[in-house]
C-alpha cells in the first residue's frame, strides 16, 4: 500500500519537473528564435546572456548586487509581515479594529505605491531606509488585507466547539483562526513579493551604486546589453526562488491545504 503511494507520489514528482523542463526548454528555443529574427543588438541570443551572466559572476559583480537587492527584500519582508499578520487578525477578529482599519486599508492599498517614493525619500533619504520602507509598505498592505479576510471568514462553527471545550483566546487563536488563516497569506505573500520585486527595481535605480535595478540601468546606459539581459534574468530567478521558498513553506506549514496529487 505505502509502496503504491510513494510511487504515485514519484511519478507526479517526475512529471512537475518535466513539465517545468520542457516549458523552460521552449522559451529558450522561443527567445533563440526572435533574437534570430530580430537580429538587433539590443535583442541579444540566449547564449550571450548566459555568457554575460556567468562573467558577471565570476567576476562577484553578480553576487555584490544580487545580495544588496536580496537583502532588501528580506529586511522589508521581516519588518512589515509581523506587524501586518497581528493588525490583519485583530481586524478581522474585532468589529470595533476593523473600523478603524477598514477605511485606511480602502484609502491606501488602492494607490500605486511606488508614488509615495518621492515622499518617503524626502522623510528618509536617499539611503537604505527608503528602500526598505517602500517595498515593505507594498508587503504590508497586501498582507494585512489576506490577514483581515481570512480571518473574518474563520469558521465560527469550529470557534464555538472549541471554546464549549473550555479553550481561551490564545487557544482559539493557536488551534483555529491561524491555520485557517495561513494560506490565505502566502497567497497574499506571493502577490506581495511579485509587486515588490517589480518596486525594488524603480527604487534601486535612484541614489544607489548597488542591487540588480541599478544594475540593469547601468548596464543599458553603457550600451552593454548582454551584461541589461543577464541582470534582468537574474531579477528574474530571485523572484522564482522567492516563489518556490514561499511554495515549500506553505507545503511544510500548511499539509493540509494540498492533497499528494499536487
Amino acid at each position: 500500500m505505502y509502496r503504491i503511494k510513494d510511487a504515485a507520489q514519484g511519478c507526479t514528482i517526475v512529471k512537475k519537473y518535466l513539465a517545468i523542463l520542457v516549458t523552460l526548454t521552449a522559451f529558450t528555443g522561443l527567445w533563440a528564435l526572435t533574437a534570430v529574427l530580430v537580429a538587433r543588438p539590443f535583442f541579444p541570443g540566449p547564449v550571450v546572456v548566459v555568457r554575460a551572466l556567468v562573467k558577471m559572476g565570476a567576476a562577484g559583480t553578480l553576487g555584490r548586487h544580487l545580495g544588496a537587492s536580496l537583502s532588501r527584500i528580506i529586511w522589508a519582508l521581516v519588518t512589515s509581515s509581523i506587524p501586518a499578520v497581528a493588525l490583519g487578525l485583530a481586524a478581522g477578529r474585532s468589529a470595533k479594529i476593523n473600523r478603524i482599519v477598514s477605511p485606511v486599508i480602502y484609502l491606501l492599498h488602492p494607490l500605486p505605491k511606488a508614488a509615495f517614493l518621492p515622499i518617503i525619500m524626502l522623510v528618509l533619504g536617499l539611503g537604505e531606509a527608503s528602500k526598505i520602507f517602500l517595498v515593505g509598505f507594498i508587503i504590508f498592505s497586501q498582507i494585512l488585507v489576506s490577514a483581515r479576510d481570512a480571518a473574518e471568514r474563520a469558521p465560527e462553527e469550529l470557534v464555538d466547539s472549541v471554546r464549549s471545550l473550555g479553550a481561551g483566546k490564545f487557544d482559539v487563536m493557536r488551534h483555529v483562526i491561524i491555520p485557517a488563516v495561513l494560506p490565505n497569506l502566502f497567497t497574499g505573500l506571493r502577490v506581495s513579493l511579485g509587486t515588490a520585486v517589480a518596486v525594488l527595481f524603480l527604487a534601486e535605480t535612484f541614489a544607489t551604486d548597488t542591487g540588480l535595478g541599478y544594475l540593469i540601468v547601468d548596464a543599458w546606459t553603457r550600451v552593454s546589453y548582454g551584461e541589461m539581459y543577464a541582470a534582468i534574468l537574474a531579477l528574474s530567478l530571485l523572484g522564482l526562488c522567492l516563489f518556490a521558498i514561499t511554495d515549500l513553506t506553505e507545503k511544510l506549514l500548511c499539509p493540509w491545504e494540498k492533497g499528494d496529487g499536487n
